[in-house]
């Protein structure tokens, strides 16, 4: 087809180069040339207007849209990408929609491109591309209904309901049957029709998603409905609110998006621990009751990270001085916090379920003095326990549940640090306190400094505040840059060495003096294996 001209903005039946059919739809334009040749097969194909303006894609839709060009079906992009789209953010998840065969689409573009594919869901015809080593996925789904628009109408929100032929590239192409590019102008989070929630109530919590990733606001119908549809997230899959809670998480606000939770009723029903703390007070230096302390710390953390890791301005004094002193330890911090942890998360979304759990254990442990000042003793340690209960029962991985109970459990330890020993630690100090977290020390000292900023909203009494900044900037080089020195010294000697050489008896003797000798080699006090052994004799007597 050499002139294109003529069938601007539609499509196109071909056989060969020959039209043979046009349409505004698809449909339209395979009925067209059925009309005229019912008995041969045509490839249908999408013209584009002109004057459209260019919508942001990822680099791979420029490898994709020559190989979709020859699909014989009409195939659409769909959902967050077409929106990211208009937003001008670029979507590295793609979601594709045919009317029919789209496992073996998913196949077909796979074997184009060179990578994995699987059936993702056989019964819905679903496929999925996966390109691990860009960190992408590529869907291909048939059509939820008997056409594109049923397909769009089935959707959850207006904003997800648009779509573009996979090989278009302007806003002239999409195609919008519910309003989503208003909402998109006007902010907001609508929803399509009154069963939306009520046919999948797991969007409840993508509602609450979307408005805090995107700064958007749920509509006044969206809110209520919401509301409504929470009970049926009781037949919801663990695995489904787990991954929507994740994501919460990760967004750019989680503060913003786990109090929206509270408001609507949904932390109520996924995490009734941390609901429960909105009725937990306490006493000064803090200004907030439990729950808002805890939205306080995550926002705190969030624009932690912000300056540390993403180079972002921040007015806010503390936030200058604690990119200042730990300059030296900002690039392995970031590389450690992107480091990935089983179950398919990374390091960032451990320390910010940390963060969200850090204080859950002070509804069990709270007492009121004499004074009337309000104490909760073995707060942390309850916590790491009720943490773990809850991120097992939404499944996630062992190794994850692990290190955020690890760092929920020792998240007070930089406090009792400063204050006992100030911005200097002794390399004991830091030895036992290694030994306590493991590198989960690195997440505890960030969170140390976001809990700081919470309870003070900001720098607080700033030679306190600096000697905090100080002490865990220690602990980061410690880590860094001193580690076999310092946190995990080589062994010197062995439990052979202490039955063969020291006469210890075999038994959990050993592990106790192996303990010791690692811990005098941390101190700088044994420095020789010959030292090693005559501490363990002296162990003896």
């Amino acid at each position: 087809m050499k002139d294109k001209t003529p069938y601007a903005g539609r499509w196109v039946a071909l056989i060969g180069e020959q039209v043979v059919g046009v349409g505004y739809t698809a449909e339209e334009a395979y009925q067209a040339a059925q009309h005229s040749r019912p008995r041969e097969r045509v490839k249908l194909h999408y013209v584009e207007a002109p004057g459209g303006q260019l919508l942001a894609f990822a680099p791979l839709m420029e490898q994709l849209r020559p190989i979709l060009e020859e699909e014989w079906m009409p195939v659409y992009l769909v959902g967050g990408a077409v929106r990211d789209a208009l937003l001008g953010r670029v979507s590295h998840d793609l979601d594709f929609v045919a009317p029919r065969g789209a496992v073996d689409l998913a196949f077909r573009v796979a074997d184009a491109i060179g990578a994995p594919a699987y059936v993702l869901d056989e019964e819905r015809d679903t496929g999925r591309v996966v390109l691990p080593e860009r960190e992408k996925m590529i869907d291909f789904a048939r059509f939820r209904g008997p056409n594109l628009e049923a397909d769009l109408r089935d959707r959850d929100f207006t904003i997800n309901a648009l779509a573009l032929p996979a090989t278009a590239q302007t806003d002239e192409s999409i195609i919008d049957p519910t309003g989503g590019k208003r909402d998109l102008k006007a902010g907001r989070i609508r929803l399509i029709h009154k069963n939306s929630l009520a046919d999948d109530p797991v969007r409840t919590l993508r509602a609450v998603r979307l408005a805090a990733c995107l700064d958007f606001d749920l509509t006044a119908e969206t809110r209520t409905a919401v509301i409504a549809a929470v009970p049926g997230l009781v037949e919801v899959s663990a695995e489904r609110k787990r991954d929507e809670i994740v994501k919460i998480i990760k967004t750019p606000q989680p503060d913003r998006a786990v109090a929206e939770m509270g408001t609507l009723g949904l932390l109520d029903a996924t995490l009734p621990e941390i609901a429960a703390l909105g009725s937990v007070s306490q006493s000064p230096p803090h200004r907030e009751d439990v729950l808002a302390h805890t939205l306080s710390v995550l926002g705190w953390l969030v624009r932690l990270e912000g300056v540390l890791f993403c180079g972002t301005a921040d007015e806010e004094q503390a936030l200058k001085f604690a990119r200042s002193v730990l300059e030296p330890t900002i690039k392995p911090l970031g590389k450690y916090l992107a480091r990935p942890v089983d179950g398919g998360v990374d390091g960032r979304l451990i320390l910010r379920l940390a963060a969200l759990f850090h204080d859950v254990g002070k509804q069990d442990t709270g007492t009121i003095e004499e004074d009337g000042r309000i104490r909760f003793f073995g707060h942390d340690k309850a916590g790491a326990q009720l943490a773990g209960a809850r991120l097992r029962t939404l499944c996630l991985s062992k190794d994850a549940v692990s290190q955020v109970k690890r760092i929920v459990a020792g998240h007070m330890r930089p406090l009792s640090l400063v204050q006992a020993q100030g911005a200097e630690p002794s390399r004991r100090a830091v030895f036992r306190y290694y030994r306590a977290a493991g590198h989960n020390g690195l997440d505890i000292g960030l969170l140390a400094l976001a809990d700081h900023l919470a309870t003070y909203d900001g720098l607080g009494e700033k030679g306190t505040w600096e000697a905090l900044v100080g002490l865990v900037r220690r602990l980061f080089l410690y880590f860094f840059e001193r580690y076999d020195e310092a946190v995990e010294p080589v062994p010197l000697v062995n439990g052979r060495d202490l039955i063969d050489l020291v006469a210890v008896e075999q038994g959990p003797e050993i592990g106790r003096i192996l303990r010791l000798i690692k811990e005098g080699q941390a101190a700088g006090e044994i420095r020789t294996r010959e030292e090693a052994l005559r501490f363990a004799q002296e162990q003896m007597i």
